[in-house]
């Protein structure tokens, strides 16, 4: 090739090669960034899930709560972990079994404001009702005349802790349930108790029955 040959031979322009170099940037940009959210995605971390259906009031121990592997990002610091569980710890709503714990379903004893009392039903309840059902406390107050008055709300937010249930004839079909109520609650319910009231242990709308 002559010298005027090459002179004629035109040469590629900058702008293309940097074009090309810059989808070529983009590209790596992209594979990194798929691969970052994939990484981060299999980062799993330690938290805790109820063993068994934990109610307000109750204390939470190591033997409540079992220990697994769930990748939770930024919701990580909202759960339970195993360094969070110290003594003393209780929890102040219902947890059912399998759920993961919330860092705000459990503090320390002050924190519960609940009693538990066991109230016998004056009727059995549904077989639907177990530990951790919200149920609602009735009671049908003794009048001045010898006859119950009719039935009114007496706890209006119980949470089930256990039912024992008679179903022999004598027992009339009738429940002893403990519950944990509010303080608030515990003198009204303590006096309905003491007063021949009958008492009656029903579940709130959408607890199941």
């Amino acid at each position: 090739m002559t010298a005027v040959e090459t002179a004629r031979t035109p040469r590629r322009a900058f702008w293309g090669d940097a074009r090309f170099l810059l989808g070529v940037l983009l590209i790596v940009i992209s594979v990194a960034g798929v691969w970052l959210v994939v990484t981060a995605a299999r980062q799993t971390s330690p938290a805790y899930a109820a063993a068994r259906t934990i109610v307000p009031g109750e204390t939470v121990t190591s033997d409540d709560v079992r220990a697994v592997d769930v990748a939770l990002g930024q919701l990580g610091a909202s759960y339970l972990t195993p360094s969070q569980l110290a003594e003393g710890l209780v929890a102040t709503r219902t947890i059912t079994e399998g759920e993961l714990v919330p860092a705000a379903a459990v503090g320390d004893a002050g924190a519960a404001r609940t009693t538990n009392i066991v109230v016998h039903s004056a009727v059995d309840v549904p077989t639907a009702v177990e530990a951790g059902t919200v149920v609602e406390v009735w009671s049908a107050p003794l009048g001045e005349d010898g006859e119950h008055e009719a039935p009114r709300i007496l706890v209006a937010d119980a949470t089930v802790v256990s039912v024992s249930r008679d179903d022999s004839m004598m027992g009339g079909g009738a429940a002893a349930i403990e519950l944990v109520i509010p303080r608030a609650d515990v003198a009204a319910a303590l006096a309905a108790m003491s007063d021949d009231s009958v008492l009656s242990v029903v579940p709130t709308a959408g607890s199941g029955s």
